[in-house]
Parts: C-alpha cells; sequence; structure tokens
C-alpha cells in the first residue's frame, strides 16, 4: 500500500514523506561543542542531518588567536555509502568510510591517508569524544568535547 500513497502523492505533484536515511542516524552527533585544556581551545559545530547531509566546522586555537580550522560533511555517495569528509585548513577534502556506527558511535577510516587514517565519535550523555589516529590506532590523539557553558548573544538587528 505505501507504494500506491507514493504514486498517488507523485501523480499529484505531492512530495511523499522521505524514509531516514543513514546520515539521518548521525543526528546525535550535532550541536556545538567544546574543549579546553588551559589557554588551548577546541571548537566543533555539526548541523543537524538535513537531506542526507550534515554539515560541520571546527577551529582551534590557544588564548585569542586561532591556529587552525576544518570544514567537514558526512554524507552518502550515489551507491548509499556514507562517508566523512574533512578538509582541514581548507585543503582538498579526504574522504573516510563509515565502518561501523550505533547509537552514540561512528567510526570511519581510509587505509590510502598518511595521517589519520581513522576518524571516531562517541557520544556518552553531555560529552563528545573525537579520536584521530593512524593505522591500528597509532599516534592517537583525542579531544573531549562538552556543550560551551555560555551562549554567544544574540546578534544586534540590522538597520534598514
Amino acid at each position: 500500500m505505501r507504494w500506491m500513497a507514493s504514486a498517488m502523492a507523485a501523480a499529484i505533484g505531492v512530495a511523499a514523506p522521505a524514509a531516514a536515511g543513514p546520515v539521518d542516524e548521525l543526528g546525535w552527533l550535532s550541536g556545538a561543542w567544546t574543549a579546553e585544556d588551559g589557554e588551548r581551545w577546541t571548537e566543533e559545530l555539526w548541523m543537524e542531518p538535513r537531506g542526507g547531509v550534515m554539515l560541520g566546522t571546527n577551529r582551534s586555537g590557544k588564548g585569542e588567536k586561532a591556529s587552525g580550522f576544518e570544514f567537514m560533511r558526512i554524507a552518502a555517495d550515489p551507491d548509499g555509502t556514507v562517508s566523512f569528509w574533512g578538509s582541514p585548513g581548507g585543503k582538498p577534502a579526504v574522504p573516510f568510510r563509515l565502518v561501523s556506527s550505533g547509537p552514540g558511535e561512528a567510526v570511519f577510516e581510509n587505509p590510502e591517508h598518511d595521517f589519520p587514517t581513522r576518524v571516531a565519535y562517541q557520544r556518552a550523555g553531555p560529552e563528545l569524544l573525537a579520536i584521530v589516529s593512524g593505522p591500528n590506532g597509532a599516534n592517537a590523539q583525542s579531544w573531549r568535547f562538552r556543550r560551551p557553558l555560555t551562549l554567544a548573544p544574540p546578534p544586534v538587528p540590522l538597520e534598514r
């Protein structure tokens, strides 16, 4: 019967409700995250899944000076393979294929990449652990993120 409802909706020009895709299952990653260690800080922002895509940004620094940034994307390619695409410092994006996932966990790998070859996220309540590593977990680097304690002030309205 579901195919009939979809066919009828298509015939009259109404979109049928889309089924949740594999990227939607990673919605637990969305939101603002901050890791701080003394003067060093890292922030990661992930948009909610929409249209089969999640977009993210990362920036890090020390004190009042940013020292690095990354643009990120999680999306499925035409054959349905979900990948994390990382573009540190604006370099060309590198794909890491989703190799395992579950509630609050996602692991992406690209054994052909120099470093990292693995990008993993684990969510435990208000904390998000991000780990990048080489083959077999070598040279692992991790960030323990929490939700920021303060929110930015509301934007100032533009004068017209």
